[in-house]
């Protein structure tokens, strides 16, 4: 019986999706995704890494319990480590929350439309290079916008050009600061991003 249940449970495990999630700074998405799947039967954030060593997502990952690899420029750019760690963890699907570095041609010709983003605009418009965190949100509120949200997209080759999958809006008042529509993104994306991720993952 005892057998039986380990035989299961290495089944299960080898049914069960696996996420890597790429963060830069804070890392609160990232952990409302890890505590999202953990909460489900069929993927798992097995993966946190950063290109910043004093990353507040480093702190988080270790609270959750989360391996993580922090790695630098020339590694990232120089050679195939990260994107062969992420071949040899059978990575199903990266996720980028927060992160900013424009993601090396071998990465993503590994992964397929298997790589997605979180951008804090209604792209197109307002994505790009130095286009991230309150430098979006002040480019809104000065161009008059009535609207702003957060576009879920696949990456490509190009800063913020990849498909669209998904995009959620709120108003932006007359009296809204950059750190006030921070606070209206912030909560658009806890309350859509874990959920975009669980349907891309249905798909593969």
């Amino acid at each position: 019986m005892v057998y039986c249940v380990i035989l299961q449970n290495e089944i299960i495990d080898q049914m069960m999706k696996r996420l890597a999630i790429f963060a830069s700074g804070n890392g609160s998405n990232a952990q409302a995704i890890t505590e999202y799947f953990s909460e489900t039967s069929d993927a798992r954030v097995v993966l946190i890494l950063s290109n910043r060593e004093d990353a507040f997502v480093i702190e988080r990952a270790k609270a959750l319990n989360i391996p993580i690899r922090v790695f630098n420029r020339e590694d990232f750019y120089q050679t195939d480590l990260i994107t062969q760690l992420l071949i040899d963890k059978q990575i199903d699907l990266v996720v980028l929350a927060g992160f900013l570095w424009l993601l090396p041609p071998s990465l993503i010709h590994a992964f397929p439309d298997r790589i997605i983003n979180i951008h804090p605009a209604l792209l197109p418009k307002y994505g790009g290079k130095g286009m991230y965190g309150s430098k979006v949100h002040k480019a809104v509120i000065e161009a008059g916008d009535k609207e702003s949200g957060i576009s879920i997209h696949y990456v490509n080759e190009h800063y913020d050009q990849g498909q669209v999958i998904f995009q959620a809006r709120c108003k932006v008042e007359t009296n809204d600061t950059p750190d006030s529509l921070a606070a209206k993104i912030h909560q658009l994306e806890y309350a859509h991003f874990a959920a975009i991720i669980h349907q891309v993952l249905k798909t593969l």
